[in-house]
């Protein structure tokens, strides 16, 4: 009889394992996509599109889980090499963090080149082959971008000259941008959007170069009530998926995988028209006083600081760098 309901018992444990089997099969493959930036920053809001779309057009067969915020405890640098080594399967990440590792990732973000939507989303198309061959390198497939609206100053105190700008103690999000306000006085450092509050809060960082956008700018009126529109880049973040990962998928997976990054990176750049008017009255709604008038001796300064990093990136980005802006230039 012990014999007996040691079988039953090894049986029902079988079976129990079977059916966990077949039910992870019917609902598919997960990944999680990684984001540093809050779910409704317009990055965030692609992600959950993204996801909505890629379980309806691989029926099932893949689901995509978003994690904002940071919430899997990366942040957008160090997402390109989690997703590189397999320990993400995808990240959303903001392409000025990732100049260090390959120049042409901070291409959107050089200072005063794409003045307004148009001419980013010309740079974009320009480049978009040689995104694809940066990420590749990396071990991942690059599937949309998502464009942020227009980077600007947010600061405690009005912003109207130089003389302004020489005391601030400013977060940038790349090497360019440290050096354009390195360069008009300021002291300027790189700092993930996920150490921003903590600087805030204590006072390390009084300045932040960003557009703000959603959620992002909750976390910034906080302590800066003032914004200065510079119209300084309209940068990208890149949504790439492991190579090995992308490779496994069988060949209809693939597709619908593809056709979703499509749609998304469409709707992606049709969500910037009104974007930034949006973000003006949310700003505004929160006590926020907006500056859109710059003086033209301040603008001269930053278009002169630029100059100076634009030809300092190209001679790191070579050849490759120096013909699509060359091409940018002429289109």
């Amino acid at each position: 009889m012990k014999k007996a309901m040691l079988s039953t018992l090894a049986w029902a444990a079988f079976a129990f394992a079977a059916a966990g089997a077949v039910q992870a099969h019917d609902r598919g493959e997960q990944w999680t996509l990684a984001n540093e930036y809050p779910a409704n920053s317009l990055s965030g809001e692609g992600d959950a599109y993204f996801a909505r779309l890629v379980a309806q057009k691989s029926q099932g067969k893949l689901s995509i889980v978003a994690m904002p915020d940071a919430k899997l405890g990366y942040k957008s640098r160090e997402q390109l090499r989690a997703v590189a080594d397999g320990r993400l399967a995808m990240a959303d990440s903001f392409g000025g963090a990732l100049g260090d590792e390959h120049p042409l990732f901070g291409l959107a973000s050089l200072p005063f080149v794409a003045a307004d939507v148009g001419r980013a989303r010309d740079l974009y198309d320009i480049a978009r082959a040689a995104y694809d061959a940066a990420f590749a390198g990396f071990n991942q497939k690059l599937l949309y971008a998502t464009p942020w609206p227009p980077s600007g100053l947010w600061t405690k105190v009005p912003i109207a000259s130089p003389g302004d700008i020489a005391t601030l103690k400013i977060r940038t999000y790349d090497k360019a941008g440290t050096d354009v306000f390195a360069r008009l006085g300021a002291k300027a450092s790189v700092v993930s959007f996920t150490d921003l509050p903590a600087k805030l809060a204590s006072g390390e960082i009084d300045a932040v170069l960003s557009s703000g956008d959603g959620g992002a700018g909750r976390k910034l009126w906080e302590h800066l009530p003032r914004f200065t529109a510079i119209n300084y880049a309209i940068p990208l973040s890149f949504t790439t998926v492991n190579a090995d990962r992308w490779k496994a998928l069988d060949d209809a997976t693939r597709d619908a995988l593809m056709e979703a990054a499509a749609e998304t990176e469409a709707r992606q750049w049709r969500a910037l028209d009104g974007r930034l008017a949006e973000n003006y009255a949310r700003m505004r709604e929160n006590g926020m006083t907006i500056a859109t008038d710059v003086s033209p001796e301040l603008r001269m300064q930053l278009l002169e600081a630029a100059t100076v990093a634009a030809r300092e990136w190209a001679a790191k980005a070579g050849p490759e760098g120096r013909k699509l802006l060359e091409r940018f230039s002429v289109r």
